[in-house]
């Protein structure tokens, strides 16, 4: 017996180290043999990864023109595809969206999403659905958009008197006002109150953070895509991600301790976003099966979605807006032209106004698809293996669209670089939308996967954007010759060098106080 048990300890090992050689053999050999997509060859254990540079969509859009609409790269021990055409976006998205329903695990969706327990990285199931159904019927969707008409119309009031000046040009840091006004916004809905009183310290504080975290987020880092290099996090990400979260904790911590003291006063009144989650509440923090119970970190993390997706990325794109009409003057003018025949001067704008209002959308629409809000689509993942265009995708490949890449495929767009809205006021064009079903303007994502706020986004860009331009004169400081266009790469796309303009009043007076 015991010569027996000496045997098998000295076999086992060898059995056991003789099967895995087999086995990675024979899958790397049956990989091999199916046709995977083109693309190009990286290094030894970190594959691609060294190659992918500060601006990974612009990279990966070069890759695109080299090697065709769907590419693939080996990061580090992870396969991965891109798609850069609209094709490509529908194939993955709309045929196979049920295999690629589930996103990657990273050190973002640990360290920054309460180890995904959020609605942004969680996977697709029970708890996410839930989820995404609250924010629908009480936040996001088309019923409680409208609901909370008032309340946006109400904070912009607060940004038009902040900025009015009746006697000449005010400096304006566009993204710190756009930041606490569409937290304000959020803040009213979710928690009943404004969130900051003015644009200052605090504001400024949160924002930078919110900056921080969809900067962090979208950064390629090497332990998710070499697992055992992880624990060293050779860049410092995860390091820094474990501080922000720290951060953000507290102050989520401090709005529901706060939004828990006020409710006991409250006696009336509609509830809140939060009041409605805290409803299913489960104080045990247990899973339940069936996914009908949110956590204390469920609520906290799908805040956190709610505040810096919902603040962020809305804000990008108003931003470049306003940078792509100071460029190019001649656009601004006829949105002022137009905006004037149909609601005059002597009222604000109203949400009622768009209808009326085409080429001001297609200015919005000319955003979209030049500064999308996030350049690359949210990674998801193959849950099974499958064939793309005659390719072959293994399970859990990675997926990453270039949306940034498809707003620019000059086989869709005539003249793609040039930021010309006209585009979109006649012929085949002027009927796409950016709510994710014309995969030339997917801004926002497509499937089951798209933003959630997808809608609220559109409104809180054309409301905000629409005002701003209709109520002020824009134009550049006088010690700014040009201006700087360059962009940074993050989960949203923002300007390297933020947008600083002056504004005169250009509306009656009883208008900014209305």
């Amino acid at each position: 017996m015991a010569s027996f048990v000496f045997f098998l300890l000295q076999t086992l090992p060898i059995a056991f180290l003789i099967y895995f050689i087999t086995h990675y053999f024979l899958h790397t050999l049956l990989t091999k043999a199916r046709k995977l997509p083109p693309g190009p060859t990286g290094w030894p254990v970190l594959g691609f990864l060294p190659f992918m540079g500060s601006m990974p969509h612009v990279t990966l859009a070069k890759l695109a023109r080299q090697y065709g609409p769907i590419v693939y790269l080996k990061m580090g021990s992870t396969n991965m595809v891109v798609a850069s055409t609209p094709d490509a976006a529908r194939a993955f998205l709309k045929m196979l969206d049920l295999n690629f329903s589930d996103r990657p695990p990273n050190a973002g969706a640990t360290h920054l999403a309460y180890n995904r327990e959020d609605m942004v990285f969680a996977d697709y199931g029970p708890r996410w659905k839930l989820m995404r159904k609250l924010t629908n019927l009480h936040m996001l969707g088309g019923k409680a958009l409208e609901s909370w008409a008032k309340t946006r119309a109400e904070e912009m009031g607060h940004v038009l008197r902040a900025l009015y000046d009746k006697e000449g040009n005010k400096e304006v840091a566009v993204a710190e006002t756009l930041s606490c006004a569409m937290a304000n916004m959020i803040g009213q809905v979710m928690l009943r109150r404004r969130v900051f009183d003015t644009t200052g310290s605090e504001s400024n504080e949160f924002k930078d953070m919110v900056v921080e975290l969809m900067t962090s987020a979208g950064l390629f880092n090497i332990g998710d895509f070499v697992p055992c290099l992880a624990w060293l996090d050779l860049q410092g990400i995860e390091r820094g991600m474990k501080k922000l979260h720290k951060k953000f904790d507290a102050l989520l911590t401090r709005m529901i301790e706060e939004h828990t003291t006020s409710s006991r006063e409250r006696t009336s009144g509609e509830p809140d976003f939060l009041d409605v989650m805290m409803g299913y509440y489960n104080s045990t923090e247990d899973d339940d099966k069936e996914g009908e119970r949110l956590t204390l970190t469920n609520i906290k993390a799908l805040l956190l979605n709610l505040f810096t997706a919902g603040t962020d990325t809305s804000s990008s794109i108003i931003e470049w807006a306003l940078a792509e009409m100071l460029k190019n003057p001649e656009i601004m003018k006829k949105a002022h032209q137009e905006m004037d025949q149909v609601i005059g001067r002597h009222r604000r704008l109203q949400e009622s106004d768009f209808p009326n209002l085409p080429y001001f959308q297609a200015i919005c629409k000319e955003t979209y698809r030049l500064h999308p809000s996030t350049p690359l689509n949210l990674p998801r993942v193959a849950g099974s293996a499958c064939e793309v265009d005659g390719y072959y995708i293994p399970k859990g490949t990675r997926l990453s669209v270039n949306i940034w890449a498809i707003g620019r495929d000059p086989d869709v767009w005539d003249d793609p670089l040039s930021f010309n809205p006209e585009r979109f006021m006649s012929g085949k064009q002027a009927k796409i939308d950016p709510r994710g079903n014309d995969f030339e303007l997917i801004p926002f994502g497509a499937g089951r996967r798209i933003c959630a706020g997808t809608r609220m986004g559109i409104i809180l860009v054309h409301y905000i954007l629409g005002t701003l331009v209709h109520s002020f004169e824009w134009k550049l400081p006088s010690n700014m010759k040009e201006l700087n266009m360059e962009e940074k790469f993050g989960l949203a796309l923002q300007k390297k060098v933020p947008l600083v303009a002056l504004v005169s009043p250009r509306l009656s007076p009883n208008a900014y106080v209305a």
